[in-house]
């Protein structure tokens, strides 16, 4: 498991902020981790702390980008599309994590760690500079002027976050990263110093049904999904479904996954408001992106985003528009 002092700090969503005197970064669609670079060696850690290395086997590459230094950087694991954007769709093809991928699978859907902030360098502890010496000290680190594996995307600084967010709308990514620029990194805590502005909300909610797809060959695919997070008493209850934003391959994987693990028992306590549901045992974590959600009613204009390695026993409800 990661040292808890490299834990991730977190973003916190909100609207955007009037002014330029920000840092403005695009939120990248991939998977959030910690990379440590020590002795010659590169260790990679999921969000919570799960040790990926072995899943993401090219991202050793990144000590031919840095040459011999010793550090800890926080980003993003991404797989670009073919307009070279992030994509969440194929990343998940690396999945599950902890598996050693098969080297066709590395050359057809290759990553490369994007980098926002770095946490350790060559020994020194610099969480506690501002943003902007973090960021120096991070756009120095490559030694190589391209590499395949490691990516250190330039802030927008001198722009209004609103304009920055249509300029990313524009271009088809999922959002903006706002950050105060004397904020200090804070491990494993949500900062209001760094304000996190999607194209449209997203959440993580547990699976806990399913519907089998129409047409031939349906009963192998699902239809769409039946999400649900837990309120304030504890007690999950379903939220939405989710019929969009999947490929024929998610599909079918889903149903794979889905299918082992059909109940007779609702996981929900509002079952009676989704008729015709196959219920399933509340193991796994979707992220969902959606337009609106209003108290009582299910989340509106939903679209899959991807599974996610998260706990399902920890999802909430959005918060009401």
């Amino acid at each position: 498991m990661r040292d808890a002092a490299y834990a991730p700090m977190l973003a916190t969503l909100g609207a955007p902020p009037q002014g330029t005197g920000r840092a403005v970064e695009v939120k990248a669609d991939g998977q959030r981790g910690t990379i440590v670079v020590a002795d010659g060696a590169v260790t990679v850690f999921s969000r919570n702390g799960t040790d990926v290395t072995r899943t993401f086997p090219e991202l050793a590459g990144v000590t031919a980008a840095i040459g011999d230094r010793r550090v800890v950087l926080d980003g993003e694991i991404v797989a670009l599309d073919a307009q070279g954007r992030p994509s969440f769709t194929r990343l998940q093809r690396r999945w599950p994590q902890q598996r050693r991928p098969s080297a066709d699978l590395v050359r057809s859907v290759p990553v490369r760690f994007w980098a926002f902030d770095i946490l350790h360098a060559d020994g020194h502890n610099v969480t506690e500079q501002p943003y902007t010496r973090r960021r120096d000290l991070l756009d120095d680190l490559m030694v190589v002027d391209k590499s395949r594996v490691l990516t250190v995307p330039r802030p927008m600084l001198g722009v209004t976050p609103s304009d920055a967010l249509d300029a990313v709308a524009a271009h088809g990514m999922e959002g903006v990263v706002i950050k105060e620029l004397d904020s200090p990194y804070r491990p494993g805590e949500r900062s209001p110093c760094w304000i996190k502005v999607p194209i449209r909300a997203s959440i993580e909610l547990t699976i806990v049904g399913y519907w089998n797809a129409g047409g031939p060959g349906g009963r192998t695919r699902v239809g769409s999904l039946l999400v649900a997070g837990h309120d304030k008493t504890g007690d999950l209850m379903a939220i939405g479904q989710v019929g969009t934003g999947f490929s024929d391959l998610t599909r079918r994987t889903l149903h794979a996954l889905l299918q082992p693990l059909r109940c007779s028992t609702a996981p929900v306590a509002n079952h009676a408001d989704v008729p015709g549901v196959r219920f399933v045992q509340p193991q796994l974590v979707a992220e969902v992106a959606y337009r609106e959600y209003v108290a009582g009613r299910w989340l509106r204009h939903t679209s899959f985003k991807g599974l996610r390695p998260s706990d399902p026993s920890q999802t909430l409800l959005p918060t009401p528009a």
